[in-house]
């Protein structure tokens, strides 16, 4: 009997031991506890957005990538693009609005414009005409072949991309007021 009280001591205490033994293991393979974001880059909501850097139309290199910190549009569109040049008013008008609000994360609102035109002149003349006053204009006048449009997958215009001030992607595709009620939802007063 007395046997048996020490055998069933020594099994007890073999399984207590090997409860420690297993959560020590379970908790050593968790190092990066808690779990951080990866950083897949991408275009899908979530994803880091890929890196942007293409002449402007007076030739200097402007980077996406100088905008972190900000809540950007990275909007891609052209000339002779009917719908964008539709679109383009509206965006006007959310870049006049937001440009000056204050945000809960990020300082400001910038609006990266990427022109899938091939003719230098006739993009010039759009972003006059259409009144694009932000600063961020770029392409490589590759059109459809355009780097950007194959870094972001573009198959039709206008496609829009609401980048956060960390650089994820947060929303795709903001047509008319549904660019508005996505902002609003990150400013803390106009």
């Amino acid at each position: 009997m007395k046997k048996l009280k020490v055998i069933a001591f020594v099994l007890a205490l073999g399984a207590v031991g090997f409860a420690f033994t297993y959560n020590s293991v379970s908790t050593s393979e968790n190092v990066d506890w808690p779990k951080k974001k990866k950083k897949v880059v991408g275009t899908n909501v979530g994803d880091m957005a890929p890196e942007l850097a293409f002449d402007s139309p007076d030739g200097r290199t402007l980077k996406l990538s100088s905008l972190r910190g900000k809540y950007v549009l990275v909007d891609f569109w052209a000339s002779w693009c009917a719908p964008c040049r539709k679109e383009n008013p509206t965006v006007v008008r959310a870049y006049n609005k937001y440009k000056v609000a204050k945000f809960k994360k990020g300082k400001g609102f910038e609006v990266f414009s990427v022109s899938l035109d091939k003719n230098k002149e006739a993009w010039r003349k759009a972003i006059k005409n259409d009144r694009l006053t932000w600063r961020y204009h770029v392409s490589d006048l590759g059109g459809w072949e355009s780097r950007a449009a194959k870094a972001y997958a573009i198959s039709s215009i206008p496609a829009s991309f609401l980048v956060g001030p960390d650089g994820r992607i947060i929303a795709k595709n903001l047509r008319g007021m549904g660019l508005d009620a996505e902002l609003d939802k990150h400013i803390t007063k106009l």
